[in-house]
């Protein structure tokens, strides 16, 4: 009996020890992963996807050496990484492991800020406090020292030298940011022991239109007061294997990452950015799958494709607890042979690593096979990451590419509605549509023929025996019904607004029924069109409705503007009563009734360079309603232009006086509904006590 008990014990005391492991295990994996992961919608919405990155080692030191305030990281071929160890004068070089391998420029460097590598092994180091950039060879010997630019168009004495960060080409030519040089990136040459190229890739000054008006009526002495309109100086940059040049560069906005070819020219559109950009960027490198990376000075990490659309966000700010991943002033990020990110952390004197997660490493297996042109093979990873994550648009955009590549346009269609691709819906909508116009040309040319002939045989027959007399008789018929007639005179109205107003104020014209019609019909057309329009068009969310409010809404607008106009008319000897301004005012949404069925059945028939045929719609549609609305205040009421302008301005601001008095209502009510649901809980709280 006591052995029982005693098993049992030691089973129960290893039950709670197998709960609490997995309660710690748990623990573990959660805190691999402070920091979440996002990545941007066809909506160009933030959301929340599986984790990209996991943090996976911090270094602190290299063997015994630890790193003081250190500026930069480079990653060469062979793994070794290369630290601009700042606060010590020297290049700290190392492994992924802590591994300490040697420490180069100690006694020749004073501040190092920048370092990078070449293919061959040299070592690139830029120096601000000695105003100089160093070539070292693998061994840490000095090649090569670059100092001041002799040249004149590099600006003289009054443009100071201080290298901050550098790249090198295949063909030794360097590329420098210097400190406070707003003309650009040096280049220098290695020919002839270092010879100024000129400026490369410069920013451009921002300004806006009260800048340019304060500059043009302001004196000299005045705008000699005003801050300096000058551009930024690029905070970072880097290069890829074709050579071409990257940079990121704080407050530029839309332009904060640039991708500059031999020219200077940024070949990154800033749309692409979709607003997913950082005001702080510290750094920016090239990954190995087209990709680029941009990491903020607070520790925020960006990716990017190389069109500078955004794929993952992640990372963020230590706020002192000292967990894996997170950072406090990030100087440098780096990317390894097998995607794992370096990210230099000046503040804490240590580097973050990260490693991709398996979602990622299918993702960037698709953009690799993607941008080598193996469209076809570049599908299979892209349906295993739609498989962990069918919501991911990036991945559903990439794969309606593929097939457009391989001339699937029916299914390159269906991918980009599920991403909210319309640029790649228009590229695949432009070929079944040709395909289906060469297809059907010859039918569709024959029918209208046919049509036309129809047409000229029925007038011909109906001219000689009158075989249309019946249908004439029923429609008469039809349109003495007074209701008819009204409706039939808003088309009157809307092409002889001025005899057609004369008719709402004199001639009995107005009426409630047919302007309700009309007004149910414009509700009707102008659902229909927000949510059943083209897919180039739609500016709503798949599946988002919001009928009620949107007819609630007109319903307002036109009680209100009724209501209002005739409020103001009445005080201005205005002759429109309600039902007079109320039918103007329905009858003037009769063109939008109109053409919108043209403007909806366009949106699913053109592709992006032919969407101004439906803005040109549009703006007859408005043009004409605002024109119809002006003219029916005028002629119904008996007014001047002039008189018709003070009305028109009167109406406005009495709509806004009684939307502030509804809107001070509302708030009070609220008010008044939390205080009286207040005084209500403390009473039944004090009844139930």
């Amino acid at each position: 009996m006591k052995r029982n008990k005693k098993f049992l014990k030691l089973a129960a005391l290893f039950l709670i020890a197998m709960v609490l492991t997995s309660g710690i295990g748990a623990a573990t994996v959660s805190a691999e992963t402070p920091y979440r992961t996002y990545t941007v919608d066809g909506n160009s919405r933030m959301e929340e996807t599986q984790t990209a990155y996991l943090a996976h080692a911090t270094l602190i030191k290299f063997g015994n050496e630890f790193l003081s305030a250190p500026s930069d990281l480079c990653v060469a071929e062979d793994g070794k990484l290369y630290i601009a160890d700042t606060g010590n004068s020297r290049i700290v070089v190392g492994t992924a492991e802590g591994e300490l391998l040697k420490v180069i420029g100690k006694g020749t460097l004073k501040s190092p800020r920048g370092v990078f590598v070449t293919e061959n092994g040299h070592i690139y180091v830029a120096d601000r406090d000695a105003e100089a950039v160093f070539e070292f060879d693998a061994d840490g010997n000095v090649l090569n020292t670059y100092n001041k630019p002799d040249n004149p168009l590099y600006g003289g004495d009054r443009v100071p030298f201080m290298p901050i960060k550098v790249v090198v080409n295949d063909a030794g030519i360097m590329f420098i940011i210097c400190e406070s040089n707003t003309n650009g990136i040096v280049e220098i040459s290695p020919a002839e022991g270092g010879t100024f190229l000129g400026y490369f890739g410069t920013n451009f000054a921002s300004t806006d239109l009260q800048t340019i008006i304060y500059r043009a009526i302001l004196t000299d002495e005045q705008r000699a007061k005003m801050a300096s309109n000058i551009p930024a100086t690029p905070d970072n940059l880097a290069i890829d294997e074709k050579g071409l040049i990257y940079t990121v560069t704080r407050g530029d906005e839309a332009s904060t990452l640039k991708r500059l070819n031999i020219a200077g020219i940024n070949l990154i559109n800033g749309a692409n950015l979709q607003d997913v950009y950082d005001l702080s960027p510290a750094a920016v490198a090239v990954g190995n799958h087209d990709n680029v990376y941009v990491a903020s000075a607070a520790g925020y990490i960006y990716e990017y494709n190389n069109q500078g659309e955004p794929i993952y966000v992640f990372g963020g700010r230590d706020d002192g607890t000292q967990r894996v991943g997170l950072s406090t002033q990030v100087t440098s990020i780096q990317v390894g042979s097998n995607d794992e990110i370096y990210i230099l952390d000046s503040d804490k004197a240590q580097i973050q690593v990260y490693e991709p997660s398996e979602f990622t490493q299918k993702l960037h297996t698709a953009l690799y096979l993607y941008s080598k042109g193996r469209y076809t093979e570049s599908r299979e990873p892209l349906t295993e990451v739609l498989k962990m994550n069918s919501m991911f648009d990036y991945a559903n955009r990439a794969m309606g590419r593929a097939y457009f590549q391989e001339e699937n346009y029916d299914a390159a269609v269906k991918y980009a509605k599920l991403s909210k691709d319309k640029t790649g819906y228009s590229d695949a909508f432009w070929e079944i549509r040709n395909i289906w116009l060469k297809q059907n040309i010859v039918a569709a040319i024959l029918i209208i023929i046919f049509l036309f002939i129809a047409f000229k045989v029925i007038k011909v027959l109906d001219r000689k025996k009158g075989i249309l007399n019946g249908i004439r008789a029923g429609t008469a018929k039809i349109k003495e019904n007074k209701l008819v007639s009204n409706l039939l005179y808003s088309g009157y109205f809307m092409k002889h607004p001025f005899d057609g107003s004369y008719g709402i104020a004199r001639e009995g014209r107005a009426s409630w029924n047919a302007p309700s019609i009309i007004l149910v019909i414009f509700m009707v057309e102008y659902v229909i069109n927000k949510y059943l329009c083209g897919f180039l068009q739609k500016t709503v969310r798949e599946g988002k409705y919001e009928i009620f409010s949107d007819v609630g809404t007109i319903l307002v607008v036109i009680v209100g503007l009724t209501a209002c106009n005739y409020l103001v008319c009445t005080i201005n000897e205005g002759e429109g009563t309600v039902k007079k301004i109320y039918t103007y005012f329905c009858y003037s949404l009769l063109p939008y009734v109109v053409l919108t069925p043209v403007s909806f059945v366009l949106s699913h028939v053109v592709t992006t360079n032919e969407q101004f045929l439906i803005t040109l719609v549009q703006i007859i549609i408005y043009a004409w309603v605002i024109i119809l609305g002006i003219l029916g205040i005028k002629e119904v009421n008996n007014y001047t232009g002039k008189e018709t302008f003070k009305v028109i301005c009167l109406t406005a601001f009495t709509i806004l006086i009684v939307a502030l008095l509804i809107f001070i209502i509302y708030v009070l009510w609220a008010q008044v509904f939390e205080f009286i649901s207040a005084i209500y809980g403390e009473v039944v709280y004090r009844l139930g006590y």
